[in-house]
C-alpha cells in the first residue's frame, strides 16, 4: 500500500515539462544525426549546438503555452495525445522561421536539408512523448492491481461511448475494487471485438462467463433501463445469478468523475420503470408559475413529490401542511436549501381541525390546493373505520369547504384505485370523499338559485350562497400503488430479504398496479392543468404486476436464490384486501383526454340527499360504533362489499342505498 500511495502522488508539473523537453531535445539530436548520416565531424563543424539550442528554446515556449505538461499522466487520454502532436507540429513550423531570422541571416550559417530533420523529428518526438505517457499510465495501473486486495470480476453492459466511460472511470478510481472482464452486447456484429484490450461478449455467454471468469456483477448506466435490450440483459443476469449494478449518467458524475459510491445495486423500482412520461411543461408552468399553492399531506410520499415538482415551476408561494412534525421538518430543510428564492411556509396542522386549517387559507389566500393528506393503509383502517372517516372524509370536506369559502381557483384531490368497487373501509372512505367533492363542484358550477330551495339541510344557505359566488374548480385524480412509498410492499420485502427472510406474500395470485412516485405526480399536475371541474381522472398504470414475481425478482436482485436462500411464505389475504385492483380504465367506462395516459372516469355523482348522509356519517364516526358506521358507508356506496373482513356479515343485510342521480353524461 505504501508503494501505491507513492505512485499515486502527482509528479510536479515542472518535472514533467523538463522530461518532455529532454525527450524532445534527444529526438531532435537523433533526427539530425540520421539525416546527416552520422558524420560527426561535419555535424559538429555545422554548428549543431546552435541549431539544437534554438530548437530547445522554441519547444520550451510552445510546450509551456500549450500546457501539455499540466495533465496528470496516469489519466492521459486521446485528447492529451492530440495536443502533443499539435505541439510538436507547431514547433516544427516555427523553427525554420526562427532559424532564418535569428541564425541564418545574422551569422550567415545555413544547414543543408533542415526540412528532412524536422520531418524525422516530428515522428520520433511525438511517438516518444506519447510512449512515455503510455508507459507511466500502464505502470501505475499495474502497480495498483498488484498492491490492492482481492477484486471482483465484473462485466459492463454495452460497447458504446457510455460503456467506455464507465470502464475508464472505474479503472481510474483510487478505491476501485473491480476488474473489467468484458463488455456484454446483444448486437452480434460487435461480438468478439475488443475495446481498449477488453473483449466484447454476447449476452448468451453470461452463464459461461459466470463460471469461467467468476463473474458476479454487471454494471450499466441507469438511463439504459427502459430499452427492451437492456431488460433482456437484466432478466438474463437474474436467471444466471449475476447481480446488476447501476451508475448515473456521466453528466451527474461528481466533478466529471465517477465515484465508487455512485455505483449502486439495481433496485426493483428501477426494473419496473416504464418509458418516460411526456407532459406539457409549458401548460403546467402557466398554471403554477407565480401562483400561491397549498399542499396538504406535504410530508407524505406523494405530497412530498408534489412539493418538489410544484417548486420546479417557480410559484410565488408554497404552503406545506402536515401534522407529522419530524417529516415536515426534513421536508423544510430540503426545499429551503434547493429553492431559496421561493416563499416557503411550513404549517403544522391536522386537516380534521377546521379552525386550524382556516389559518393558511385566510393568511396566504392560495390559488391552488393539492389535497394529498389521507390515511391509506387498508388493514389499519379496517380496524379503525372511524379514523378513516374523520380524516379521509371529514378532513377532505373541511379543506374543500375552505377552498370554496376563500374562492380557491383549483382544488385537486388525490384519490386511489381502491375507491373503485371498494372492498375495504379505506377505499370506501376515499370514494365518499370523491362524492362530496363532486357534489360541491356541481353546486359551484350550476350556480342556480334553485339549489338554495332544494338544499334539504345538506348545506347551510350561507354556504350555498358562497359556493354560488365561487369559481373553484374541483378535480380528482385516481391511481394505484406507487413504488417505494412509506409502508408499501417493496420496502417491506427489502427489509425481509436483508433480515434473511422469509418474504411474506398474502396470496399466490395477488396482483397490483405500480407507478413511480415522480411519474404519478407528473400526471397529477397534467390533470390539474387540463381539468375544468368535476372530473375524476384515472391514470394508465400499465400492466398489473404479480406480487409473487415481484418478490422473486427482488430476491434475485440481492444475489440470492428464491426458496433456497430466501423462502417465500403465503400468509393469506389481509382484512379488506382484494386479489386484483381496478382503475375503471376500460374504454366503455372512461373518456379520453389529450394525454394518452390520462382518462376521465364515468361515475355516478351523489345528490344533496347523499351529502346530508355524509354529514350524518361523520356524526356516527364520533360515537364509537364501528358496525353502525360501516353500515352507513354501505348505504352511501352500494358497491362496497367487504372482503375478508369482520364487516362481511353486513353485506347480507338489506341496506337501503342513498339516493343517486342518473349516470353522468359528457
Amino acid at each position: 500500500m505504501k508503494k501505491l500511495f507513492f505512485i499515486a502522488k502527482s509528479v510536479p508539473r515542472w518535472v514533467v515539462l523538463l522530461v518532455d523537453l529532454a525527450i524532445n531535445g534527444a529526438s531532435f539530436s537523433l533526427s539530425y544525426f540520421i539525416v546527416k548520416q552520422f558524420e560527426f565531424h561535419e555535424i559538429l563543424r555545422g554548428h549543431f549546438f546552435i541549431y539544437t539550442g534554438v530548437y530547445g528554446i522554441i519547444a520550451l515556449l510552445i510546450f509551456y503555452c500549450m500546457r501539455i505538461h499540466t495533465g496528470i499522466i496516469r489519466y492521459s487520454n486521446i485528447h492529451d495525445m492530440l495536443r502533443i502532436f499539435m505541439a510538436v507540429a507547431l514547433v516544427s513550423l516555427l523553427y525554420p522561421v526562427a532559424i532564418e531570422f535569428l541564425v541564418a541571416r545574422r551569422y550567415h550559417i545555413r544547414s543543408l536539408n533542415m526540412a528532412g530533420v524536422l520531418i524525422v523529428n516530428f515522428f520520433i518526438a511525438s511517438s516518444l512523448l506519447v510512449l512515455m505517457r503510455t508507459v507511466v499510465r500502464g505502470f501505475y495501473y499495474y502497480v495498483k492491481r498488484t498492491t490492492t486486495g482481492s477484486k471482483e470480476n465484473v462485466l459492463i453492459y454495452g460497447a458504446d461511448t457510455e460503456a467506455i466511460l464507465i470502464k475508464q472511470a472505474i479503472e481510474s478510481s483510487p478505491t476501485n475494487q473491480f476488474v473489467i472482464a468484458g463488455f456484454i452486447e446483444t448486437d452480434a456484429s460487435k461480438v468478439n471485438s475488443y475495446i481498449q484490450q477488453v473483449k466484447i461478449f454476447h449476452i448468451r455467454a453470461l452463464g459461461l462467463l459466470k463460471m469461467k471468469k467468476n463473474i458476479d456483477k454487471l454494471i450499466l448506466m441507469n438511463n439504459q433501463l427502459t430499452g427492451p435490450d437492456k431488460k433482456t440483459v437484466i432478466e438474463k443476469c437474474l436467471q444466471v445469478g449475476i447481480k446488476v449494478l447501476t451508475v448515473p449518467p456521466s453528466d451527474q458524475w461528481v466533478y466529471g468523475k465517477l465515484s465508487i459510491r455512485q455505483i449502486q445495486e439495481l433496485r426493483i423500482e428501477d426494473l419496473l420503470q416504464r418509458e418516460p412520461i411526456v407532459i406539457n411543461d409549458q401548460n403546467i408552468s402557466n398554471e403554477l408559475s407565480g401562483k400561491k399553492v397549498l399542499i396538504t399531506g406535504a410530508a407524505g410520499s406523494i405530497g412530498a413529490e408534489v412539493v418538489r415538482q410544484v417548486l420546479s415551476y417557480h410559484p410565488e408561494t408554497v404552503i406545506l401542511c402536515d401534522q407529522a412534525e419530524s417529516d415536515l421538518h426534513e421536508m423544510q430543510l430540503e426545499v429551503e436549501e434547493k429553492y431559496p428564492d421561493i416563499n416557503i411556509h411550513i404549517f403544522i396542522a391536522s386537516i380534521r381541525d377546521r379552525n386550524r386549517m382556516e389559518i393558511p387559507f385566510r393568511q396566504y389566500r392560495p390559488d391552488i390546493v393539492f389535497h394529498a393528506a389521507a390515511y391509506k393503509h387498508v388493514p389499519m383502517m379496517e380496524k379503525h373505520p372511524a379514523e378513516a372517516i374523520l380524516t379521509n372524509v371529514m378532513g377532505t370536506k373541511i379543506v374543500a369547504d375552505l377552498a370554496v369559502f376563500f374562492n380557491v381557483h383549483k382544488f385537486v384531490m388525490i384519490s386511489t384505485d381502491k375507491a373503485v368497487n371498494p372492498s375495504n373501509v379505506m377505499g370506501t372512505s376515499k370514494r365518499i370523499a370523491e362524492m362530496y367533492v363532486q357534489s360541491l363542484s356541481n353546486i359551484v358550477q350550476n350556480k342556480s338559485a334553485e339549489d338554495i330551495v332544494h338544499i334539504n339541510n345538506s348545506w347551510s344557505r350561507q354556504f350555498i350562497f358562497n359556493a354560488m359566488h365561487s369559481k373553484t374548480k374541483f378535480i380528482t385524480t385516481r391511481f394505484g400503488n406507487v413504488l417505494g412509498s412509506n409502508g408499501s410492499v417493496i420496502p417491506r420485502f427489502r427489509a425481509q430479504i436483508e433480515a434473511g427472510g422469509p418474504v411474506t406474500v398474502t396470496h399466490p395470485l395477488i396482483t397490483r398496479f405500480f407507478m413511480t412516485i415522480p411519474e404519478a405526480v407528473q400526471l397529477v399536475l397534467e390533470a390539474a392543468t387540463m381539468g375544468r371541474g368535476s372530473e375524476i381522472f384515472v391514470f394508465d398504470m400499465g400492466r398489473p404486476v404479480k406480487i409473487t414475481d415481484l418478490a422473486t425478482k427482488m430476491i434475485r436482485l440481492a444475489g440470492l436464490i428464491p426458496e433456497e436462500d430466501i423462502k417465500i411464505v403465503y400468509t393469506g389475504l389481509r382484512p379488506g384486501e382484494k386479489l386484483y385492483e381496478e382503475l375503471l380504465n376500460r374504454e366503455e367506462k372512461t373518456l379520453p383526454t389529450h394525454h394518452s395516459k390520462i382518462k376521465i372516469a364515468r361515475v355516478v355523482p351523489c345528490c344533496d340527499q347523499s351529502v346530508m348522509e355524509i354529514n350524518e356519517l361523520i356524526g356516527i364516526s364520533r360515537h364509537g360504533d364501528d358496525y353502525e358506521l360501516v353500515k352507513k358507508m354501505k348505504e352511501l356506496v352500494p358497491e362496497f362489499k367487504s372482503n375478508n373482513s369482520e364487516f362481511e356479515e353486513l353485506d347480507h343485510i338489506e341496506i337501503k342505498p342513498a339516493l343517486l342521480q342518473p349516470e353522468v353524461t359528457y
